[in-house]
């Protein structure tokens, strides 16, 4: 099993999203038995950035990220410092203001998992097909 932890204290950066996909599609980049194809690597690297965009936006504005790689599936988990679960939205269609990313993870995901850490935040987890 390979695993990566990234201590990304971001503070709502402007290259913060961006800098989480760069480090997902690098890990993914080194994973060798199996590899990930293009397809799974898109996949994770868009649930990254959702769940990083989320955590940045309505979590409290900084977060860790965390990816596993496990035989058959790959583990994303951000952890922010808000407990308040993430919740499906009517998406805005109108001002394009957002709505559509949990539901796009859920949708994406074999698995997702919110847990609330006895320390305060939270840890939003989602399973990827490798």
């Amino acid at each position: 099993m390979d695993t990566m932890c990234v201590d990304a204290t971001t503070i709502r950066s402007a290259t913060a999203v961006a800098d989480a996909r760069e480090t997902t599609r690098a890990f993914l980049a080194v994973l060798r038995q199996p590899p990930v194809g293009s397809e799974a690597a898109d996949t994770v690297v868009l649930v990254v950035s959702e769940l990083v965009t989320n955590a940045l936006r309505h979590g409290g504005g900084s977060y860790d990220l965390r990816l596993t790689a496990h035989p058959d599936l790959i583990e994303v988990a951000v952890d922010d410092p808000s407990s308040q679960a993430p919740r499906k939205r009517t998406p805005d269609l109108d001002d394009g203001t957002g709505g559509f990313g949990w539901a796009m993870v859920n949708h994406l995901a074999h698995a997702t998992a919110v847990t609330r850490r006895p320390y305060g935040g939270k840890t939003v987890s989602a399973l990827l097909a490798r």
